[in-house]
């Protein structure tokens, strides 16, 4: 599965994953005006055996498919929200 992540500019360390870039059509209009602009940083494919600094590539890959995106906060924040 192709993923692309966003650096959010209104919440630093917070990162928005999707799977086309720039297609956010599947992000809640309200996440979208609380996280800023959006500065892609990455794209990558999500395989089995791959491993991400702050996630669960599972969880990610899931996600994806089950809402169309996800997001990624820092660990001292409490909650994903999702």
């Amino acid at each position: 599965m192709k993923c692309v992540i966003y650096r959010a500019e209104r919440k630093p360390d917070a990162y928005l994953y999707i799977e086309r870039e720039d297609d956010f059509s599947r992000v809640p209009e309200a996440l979208l005006k609380l996280l800023g602009r959006l500065e892609q940083v990455m794209a990558l494919e999500l395989t089995a055996d791959r491993r991400l600094a702050q996630a669960d590539p599972q969880q990610v890959r899931l996600s994806l498919q089950q809402q169309g995106y996800y997001l990624q906060m820092p660990p001292n924040d409490g909650a994903t929200l999702q």
